[in-house]
Order: structure tokens, then C-alpha cells, then sequence
């Protein structure tokens, strides 16, 4: 395995250096052609302008008449005297590209007349034949004379000198650079081989670790990463020798958890386990001697009656309590005071009978996100708890008011405190509290519920029990009505 890490070490330092190389080499051929294309077109620019200073020259000094006749008759002279002057080979056309006189034809006999083909159509242009160390160049362009063109010239001339000293440079760069990737090369494969050495120990050791040696360790005399490498090795050994002796402490804590979970399904089934005895006597007796009592008959069927309703009552808390994607349904804009004060209106009647009453101030407007069903019994059951456990013809009181963009909600009741151990526990399926007692029936899931319906709707609640009045805060976001289509 560490010979494959080495040999893609070796072959991925080749395969980018010699690209790199070959990028190198090409920008360097491009740079050196731009260069001299830039050099051969400003000596042609040059070239132009002197040779139309004489042309021009000898048109004014002769005054002649028809431009076309006399570019014709002095083009033997003019192509001898621009030899001299430019040290190029030249040669004179008519406007329709018709030989007039050349100073030596077979320079301009080439297989390319493209320059020449487009002077005829009025442009100024040249061809470059080069090879490594040699360039020619043929040059065209028409000659006005007061707005009349009235020939062609065209020259050629030799760039070899240009050439030979650019094949010169682009030799030596490319020596230079071939030394200079070799050597690079050379180094990569040394530092590949200081890395994986350290790494084919690493592998064994760590060989070692999954077959059960945790007491392996790794010393290298290194100040690098790798040496940090080392390091973190041999403190990841030590980790997981201390994770292996928490695990082993952890042991009893998790019997302990299985215990309580035991318990907390123990708690269940008796709960469910009452109503179901006290309904299955009741129907055994009166399955036996039903008819001969019918006062007996009616009290049994009542009592199977109510007891239904509390143990179905029972298993709808805790399926709600063990339901995990409530929060997942279909949510609206909601006035959460509208639905609390009929709430209200509606448990007062049961306040009556605990001889109590409800004030309720709520806002309007006290719009929420969420779901009304849930939110009704999220009231429901925080005002059932204040009735129940407010003192003696208490005033009970429930508030409803917008404050720092959330809604919250206040219930108020006297009565007696809750300690302060207990209150972290309210909310916990079937907890017992131990200083009140319970109603008949209830299984210690409406706080639990509660919990659950303020979590689906991104809010928060909290109960403060001090001089002998319980407070329960819900705080559930503000949407400002419109704001959601």
C-alpha cells in the first residue's frame, strides 16, 4: 500500500512537471513570435513611410499630369533607387497587379501572393515564411498619389538575423528550464520518500492498535508535521484506553437507565391496568346476576361507562406525548387570544363548580403561527391545572399580550408552591409530584402535552412558584397579520 502511495507520489510530480514544462516551453514560443511580429511590423511601418517620402518626392518634382503613366515609365528607376535606399529587393505593379519591373523575380515568385492580392483591393498587407531560425517577409501596399492610386510596391526582406538570435533564446530557456524541472523532480522524490517512510511505521502501529495493543507507541525525532502526526497518534492511544475504562464505569449508569425506563412503562401499565380491572369486574358480575339487580345493573354500567372514557381519556395523552411529528402538519395564521378567551368562557362553568373564577385580559390581534386544535388544548390544559390546583375560591388569572415579537401568555393561581427540586420535573410523562396530590384519574401527562405543543410551535414555557402563587410563561413567535398569504 505505501509503494502505491510512492509510486502515485512519482508519477503525479512527472505528469505536472512535464506539463508544466510543456506550458512553460509554449508560452515562451508565443511570447518570443509576438515579439517579433511586433518587430517585423513596426521595421514594415518604417519601411512604408520612406518609401512614399520619395515616391511623393519625385511626383512634385516632375509635375506630371497622368500619375498612372508616369509610376509606369519611372519604375525601373524608382524600384533601383528603393533597393539602395532600403536594402530590400523591390518590385512596381499596376493598379491591377501587372508586373512593371522587380529587382530580382524570383524573390517574389513565392507561392503565396496573398499581400499582394490585397493591395490590389486597396489594403497595406505582408506574409511571414519562417523556420526556426530564419524569416522572409513579403510586403505590400498601393501608392496614392492625390487621392489616386496609382500602383503597387512591393518588397521582401530577410528577418533571418532576427530569427536566429530567437531560436538562440528559446534554446537556452528551454536548458534552463529542463535543469530546473529535473531538478525539482529530484527533489519531490526525496521529500515523497521522507514522507512515506514515516507513514508505512504509522501503519503498523496502527495494525497493531486494531488487533488489541493499545500500549504501541510512536517516537519520531521530528519537529513537523508529521512529528505532530506522531504526537496525535499516541494521544488518541491514550483516548481510547480512557474511553474504554468510562465505558466500563458507564456500565452501572446504564443498568440504572434501564431500570428507570422499566419503571416508567411499570407506571403505565398500572395506570392503564386500574380502569381495566375495575371495568372487567364490574362486567363479569354483572354478566352473572345483571338482571336481578337493576340497581346494581345501572350503577356497574355507569361505573364501566366513566371508567371508558378515563382510560380512553389516558391513551390519547400518551399517544399525544409519544407522537414524534406532530409539528409536522399543516400550520396557519391563528388569533391565539380570540381562541384563549373562549377557552375561558367555556372552563369557567367547570371554575364554578371549585367555586373560582377567571379573568381574562387578552390583546387583540395576538396573531401566531400555528394550529388551532393544538393551541385550544395547550390553553385547556394549563387552565384545567390552575383550577385544580388553586387555592379555595381563588381568582384565577390569564393574560394574552404582545411583547419583544413574541405573544405571551400568563396563567396566574394562588395556592400552595411548588418546591423548587420539583419544578425542573413538571413536564416529564407520569412524574408524581410528591407535595400535591393528584385528581382522580390523571396521569401526569398534561404538563408533558403542554411541553410538546409549545416546542411543534417554537416557543418556550417556564413555571415560577413563589408567595403562594404558580405563574406558567408561554412565549410563542408574533406573526403580524398579512404577513403570511
Amino acid at each position: 500500500m505505501i509503494r502505491t502511495i510512492r509510486a502515485k507520489f512519482i508519477v503525479g510530480f512527472f505528469v505536472i512537471f512535464s506539463l508544466s514544462f510543456l506550458v512553460l516551453n509554449q508560452t515562451v514560443k508565443e511570447i518570443i513570435r509576438t515579439s517579433n511580429q511586433k518587430i517585423v511590423t513596426s521595421d514594415l511601418v518604417g519601411l512604408k513611410n520612406n518609401s512614399n517620402v520619395y515616391v511623393r518626392q519625385a511626383f512634385l518634382i516632375n509635375h506630371f499630369t497622368n500619375n498612372k503613366l508616369y509610376f509606369g515609365q519611372m519604375a525601373e528607376e524608382m524600384v533601383n533607387d528603393l533597393k539602395h535606399a532600403t536594402s530590400s529587393h523591390v518590385s512596381a505593379y499596376t493598379v491591377d497587379g501587372k508586373l512593371l519591373f522587380s529587382s530580382d523575380e524570383r524573390r517574389f515568385s513565392g507561392p503565396s501572393d496573398a499581400d499582394l492580392r490585397q493591395a490590389i483591393e486597396g489594403k497595406t498587407a505582408y506574409t511571414i515564411t519562417y523556420g526556426r531560425n530564419s524569416g522572409t517577409v513579403l510586403y505590400s501596399y498601393p501608392v496614392i498619389i492625390d487621392g489616386v492610386k496609382v500602383g503597387i510596391l512591393r518588397f521582401t526582406k530577410d528577418f533571418t538575423l532576427l530569427y536566429e538570435q530567437s531560436g538562440r533564446i528559446m534554446d537556452i530557456i528551454f536548458y534552463i528550464a529542463l535543469a530546473i524541472f529535473g531538478a525539482a523532480f529530484l527533489f519531490s522524490y526525496l521529500l515523497s520518500r521522507n514522507i512515506t517512510i514515516p507513514l508505512v511505521k504509522l501503519t503498523r502501529a496502527s495494525t497493531e492498535v486494531k488487533n488489541g495493543n493499545l500500549d504501541v507507541r510512536i517516537r519520531f525525532r521530528r519537529r513537523d508535521e508529521i512529528g505532530e502526526l506522531a504526537l496525535n497518534f499516541n494521544d488518541m492511544i491514550d483516548r481510547i484506553g480512557s474511553q474504554i475504562s468510562t465505558i466500563e464505569r458507564d456500565r452501572d449508569r446504564l443498568k440504572e437507565l434501564n431500570a428507570q425506563e422499566k419503571r416508567f412503562f411499570d407506571n403505565v401499565t398500572h395506570e392503564l391496568k386500574t380502569p381495566l380491572t375495575s371495568i372487567l369486574g364490574y362486567a363479569e358480575i354483572i354478566r352473572e346476576k345483571g338482571d336481578d339487580d337493576r340497581e346494581f345493573f345501572d350503577k356497574g354500567m355507569n361505573h364501566i361507562v366513566e371508567e371508558s372514557r378515563r382510560l380512553h381519556g389516558m391513551v390519547l395523552r400518551l399517544l399525544e406525548v409519544s407522537q414524534h411529528n406532530a409539528g409536522e402538519e399543516d400550520v396557519e395564521l391563528v388569533d391565539s387570544g380570540k381562541i384563549l378567551r373562549d377557552v375561558v368562557d367555556s372552563m369557567s362553568f367547570r371554575a364554578k363548580r371549585y367555586k373560582k373564577s377567571i379573568v381574562c385580559e387578552a390583546e387583540e390581534g395576538s396573531f401566531v403561527l400555528g394550529q388551532p386544535d393544538r393551541l385550544r388544548q395547550l390553553f385547556i390544559n394549563l387552565l384545567d391545572n390552575a383550577i385544580k390546583y388553586s387555592a379555595a375560591q381563588s381568582e384565577i388569572t390569564v393574560k394574552a399580550e404582545r411583547a419583544d415579537g413574541s405573544v405571551r401568555y400568563t396563567f396566574d393561581n394562588p395556592g400552595d408552591p411548588i418546591p423548587a427540586d420539583e419544578l425542573a420535573n413538571v413536564f416529564q410523562p407520569f412524574y408524581s409530584v410528591s407535595q400535591r396530590q393528584k385528581e382522580e384519574g390523571s396521569v401526569g401527562l398534561g404538563l408533558s402535552i403542554v411541553k410538546s405543543i409549545v416546542d411543534d410551535h417554537g416557543g418556550t414555557i417556564r413555571i415560577v412558584s413563589e408567595n403562594f402563587h404558580t405563574v406558567v410563561y408561554v412565549e410563542i413567535p408574533y406573526v403580524k397579520a398579512g404577513a403570511v398569504q
